[in-house]
């Protein structure tokens, strides 16, 4: 098992950045990241491949919600991606080489693979590899992980020395609907924690009173959770938790 840097249990991490596309700051955006900075939180952003193999600073798989254009991530190159605009902002998407350079290893940063295979299956490895070339040179503190497991083992091949985890929740139909039941089910309980050389998982702050969290962290783990948007939730959370992902207001940084 790797060493997760402290911080990661005590400085809260914006959610996607410090974002607010009210005050020009949209989803995993460079003014989110730099605003997070500014506060002293960490940051957690997400991560899509590129149709040219880059690892892309995007949440959904499909570019409607977050620029206004269509069609999936996967089917545009970095440098088309990197000129369309995000809703809210006035900036393209960045890849994460780019976000490394910002970061500069002045808060924790906290890396999630979105699944690129549907079914939470094995990959082609593009992105994970994507991300283990990105990451080679990078000396501050940062964490990769995924929903999906095999992307989690894929990068304890790649990156060996960079901690990592798996992003979990309760997996309810109404929240997983594509998601095939058997899959649903086995991912609920955590199977893959040991096998993939997990040092943490962040999961959902609605079932965050399940006995396999409580086992994990008897164990050493850390427990992450997401996603915090108010002091009561958090309240809530941290009975649990060692540390949150968070949006919507700003929590105190513990000394």
């Amino acid at each position: 098992m790797t060493s997760l840097p402290e911080a990661f249990r005590r400085v809260p991490l914006a959610h996607r950045g410090l974002h607010d596309v009210t005050g020009g700051r949209p989803e995993n955006s460079r003014a989110g990241i730099t605003a997070a900075i500014a506060w002293g939180y960490g940051i957690e952003i997400d991560l899509q491949l590129s149709r040219d193999g880059r690892a892309m600073v995007f949440h959904d798989y499909d570019l409607g919600r977050l620029t206004g254009d269509t069609g999936p991530v996967r089917q545009r190159d970095a440098a088309a991606l990197a000129d369309l605009p995000l809703l809210g902002g006035k900036e393209g998407i960045p890849d994460l080489s780019e976000v490394l350079t910002l970061v500069d290893g002045r808060v924790p940063l906290l890396i999630e693979l979105k699944d690129q295979h549907g079914q939470m299956g094995n990959t082609d490895g593009a992105l994970e590899n994507a991300t283990a070339e990105a990451l080679t040179q990078y000396t501050g503190p940062v964490a990769v992980m995924s929903f999906n497991p095999h992307m989690v083992a894929r990068m304890a091949i790649l990156a060996p020395d960079i901690p990592r985890g798996l992003v979990t929740c309760g997996y309810t139909p109404d929240d997983w609907p594509l998601l095939r039941p058997e899959t649903r089910n086995r991912l609920r309980d955590i199977p893959d924690f040991r096998a993939t050389g997990a040092d943490f998982v962040s999961h959902d702050i609605k079932d965050l009173d399940r006995p396999i969290l409580r086992h994990l962290r008897a164990d050493g783990a850390a427990i992450l959770c997401w996603t915090v948007r108010s002091p009561e939730a958090e309240a809530r959370a941290r009975v649990h938790a060692h540390n949150i992902t968070f949006e919507g207001y700003r929590p105190a940084i513990p000394a």
